[in-house]
Formats: structure tokens, C-alpha cells, sequence
């Protein structure tokens, strides 16, 4: 059976490398969680290049909100994927869609086939589509190797059920990844439920910044958070995956 696989959605470099010290697989590397995740930096993609063993797949996302994209976006996105591959990265994290819910083939397809030969996971605008059902085989035809996706409810745990039928229907064609509001008190429950092999997690805590903040001034509290090792690795050993194989498997060091 497949070893289970755990990606951390991290903010930072510097949870990048609690992911691997923790035990991760593979991070999804990006900025700006709180909007969401957009696509970061190329010095943090660089840096996370240079520090990182384990399996790097970037953010795609130019812009916080909906996921219909201008052409221009569209090219952005391409320029993006381009430095992510001459980087050496493992993979890239998109999603694309049309106004009526149903995915952008079109331009998914052409995304998938420009980040050759790294690795392609559809994200999260699965949870925004019409009919996931449709959405899973539109995915499956662009030749995506994953799917992160909550089960079009707010976390994985309430959206167990339809993640279980994405597993049953895509019977190994793609890999669905649960992800959203997991952590180590119900990784395995939804592991168990649902039939998925890989899950996707930030398991952040807050860190304290700055505690002085002028008064009058608003959005400035210094306040940031970063995924912990200590969270990571609870969730790495429930899932027993030091051992793992494959290509975003953690390399063994001398």
C-alpha cells in the first residue's frame, strides 16, 4: 500500500524548515495565509531551494480572491511556473476556473503541460466548483497529479464524505489530498473515513512580535504565525511516515 504522505502549507521559509524538521514530506510553500495564499516571493522560493531536502511545490496564485483570470494574470502565472522549474522545485500548486463553476481546462491544461516535468496539485478553487464530481474528471483530463480539497465544506472533517467519493472515483488516476483544519487529534479519523493517503495541513501556532504598538495605529500588531515542528511531528509519527518513498520523500542524509 502507498506510504502516507504529509504537506505542510507554509508561510515562510521558516516554516518550511519546521516541516522538515518535523518530519514532513513535502511543503507547499506560499505567502499571505490569512488571504489565502498567494504566490511567494522568488527570494523565498530561492532560499527555500537552497535549504530545503524535501519536496518543494509553490503556490500559484497572483491575487487573493476568486479564481477567474485576467490574461495578464495568466501570463504572470506562466512566468511564475517558469522560475519554479529553473529553480528545481518538485511542483507547483494551481487552480483555475470559469464563471459558471466549472474548471478552466483550457487554461489549466496549458499550465499543466508548462510545469513538465514537475509535479501539478489543483488546490483549493475545487471547493468553489459547481458540480465536484465534474470537476474531479476535468482535473483528471489536464493531467494534474493531485487535488487538495476540503470536500466543499470548511474543513476536511465535515467534508469527509464527498472526499471518500473523490477517492473511490478517481481509483488512483489522481491523488486526492484532504486538506483544511487538520491536525493530529483528527488526521486519522479523517484518514480512516475517507480512503486518502496524503494530507495537507499548516499546523501553525502564533509567535509573539512586536508588543508596542503606537496607539491610533491599526493592522500593526506585530502578531505572526509559523507552522511548529513539535505540531508536525505529532502528526508525522500518528501517520508513520519517516520512512516514506517516493519523489517528495525526505532524502536520507549521511
Amino acid at each position: 500500500m502507498t506510504p502516507y504522505q504529509l504537506e505542510i502549507c507554509a508561510n515562510s521559509v521558516t516554516s518550511a524548515l519546521a516541516a522538515q524538521a518535523g518530519g514532513a514530506t513535502r511543503v507547499e510553500l506560499c505567502q499571505q495565509l490569512e488571504v489565502g495564499g498567494i504566490t511567494p516571493s522568488h527570494g523565498q522560493i530561492q532560499l527555500a531551494r537552497q535549504l530545503l531536502y524535501i519536496g518543494i511545490h509553490v503556490l500559484i496564485r497572483p491575487r487573493a480572491g476568486n479564481f477567474l483570470y485576467t490574461d495578464v494574470e495568466f501570463e504572470e502565472m506562466k512566468a511564475d511556473i517558469a522560475y519554479c522549474r529553473s529553480a528545481g522545485c518538485t511542483g507547483v500548486v494551481i487552480g483555475l476556473l470559469l464563471s459558471d463553476g466549472s474548471v478552466d481546462e483550457e487554461r489549466l491544461r496549458i499550465l499543466a503541460n508548462y510545469a513538465s516535468p514537475m509535479q501539478v496539485t489543483f488546490h483549493r478553487a475545487f471547493d468553489r466548483c459547481r458540480d465536484p464530481l465534474e470537476a474531479l474528471e476535468a482535473i483528471i483530463r489536464c493531467g494534474c497529479d493531485r487535488l487538495l480539497t476540503s470536500g466543499m465544506k470548511n474543513t476536511a472533517l465535515e467534508g469527509m464524505a464527498l472526499i471518500g467519493k473523490l477517492v473511490e472515483q478517481a481509483a488512483g488516476r489522481v491523488e486526492i489530498m484532504p486538506g483544511s483544519g487538520i491536525d493530529e487529534n483528527n488526521v486519522l479519523m479523517i484518514a480512516r473515513a475517507t480512503g486518502a493517503r496524503s494530507f495537507h495541513t499548516s499546523a501553525r501556532e502564533p509567535v509573539s512580535g512586536t508588543d508596542y504598538v503606537p496607539t491610533g495605529i491599526v493592522g500593526m500588531e506585530g502578531r505572526v504565525s509559523v507552522s511548529s515542528k513539535q505540531k508536525i511531528r505529532l502528526i508525522a509519527d500518528l501517520l508513520n511516515i519517516n520512512n516514506v518513498e517516493g519523489p517528495d520523500a525526505p532524502a536520507k542524509r549521511n
